[in-house]
């Protein structure tokens, strides 16, 4: 009996080895195609460069997604679905609209600090394609949360009177914008990282200021 149980766990393991392998690839190619994404955008992206910068062929892409246009697809959705998980795990409710506020604020930032290319991921694709894939991330999905937390504010009297959307797009300007334009500043002041733990702690607590005291009553 043990004998059969062995030979059963050195199947399951063998079986399981190639699904993590498949995992991994796929992981592997989203990383390089979000890279080359970002700084070619669709258009300018080549299928070759992404195998290259994956260290897989050019029919491994094909085989997993199929065609140029469906790994990008994949690769603006990852960012969304990652930051829907982080957000699903908050319970903002249980918090005053000033603390969901500056919750949101930390989340946001300092999930984009693990991925500064990504804002140019979306300009390269406001740009080239007019938002065309972007309407299909449901990015709503994670706006809500947000304006959740902004409407709540307004009802108790915590936010003077705000149009809600307006005031959502103006505050995730002052978090991500910073990363769009880091590289230029970089060329500017040399002698500061400013995607340093130190100086993105900075930017979070800049930007909680900033915004709280343009919301608040």
């Amino acid at each position: 009996m043990v004998k059969y149980v062995k030979r059963v766990v050195k199947r399951v393991a063998k079986s399981a080895r190639p699904f993590r392998d498949a995992e991994l690839t796929q992981q592997q190619i989203l990383d390089a195609a979000e890279q080359e994404f970002s700084r070619h955008g669709l258009n300018g992206s080549r299928m070759s460069a992404i195998a290259e910068r994956a260290k897989v062929t050019t029919a491994t892409l094909h085989y997993y997604f199929e065609s140029k246009e469906n790994l990008y697809k994949a690769v603006l959705q990852r960012p969304v679905d990652e930051v829907q998980i982080i957000l699903e795990q908050q319970n903002f409710d249980d918090l005053s609209p000033e603390e969901a506020l500056k919750q949101i604020i930390r989340i946001a930032i300092t999930n984009e600090a693990k991925n500064p290319q990504r804002q140019m991921l979306w300009f390269q694709e406001a740009s080239q394609n007019q938002g065309a894939y972007f309407k299909d991330c449901n990015v709503f999905g994670l706006h809500e949360h947000l304006l959740k937390v902004l409407e709540r504010g307004i009802q108790t009297g915590c936010f003077r009177p705000l149009k809600p959307f307006l005031a959502l797009t103006h505050i995730l300007s002052v978090c991500l914008f910073y990363f769009t334009v880091h590289e230029n500043w970089r060329h500017l002041t040399p002698e500061i990282n400013r995607l340093s733990s130190e100086m993105i702690e900075e930017h979070i607590e800049e930007a909680i200021t900033f915004i709280l005291g343009g919301v608040m009553q």
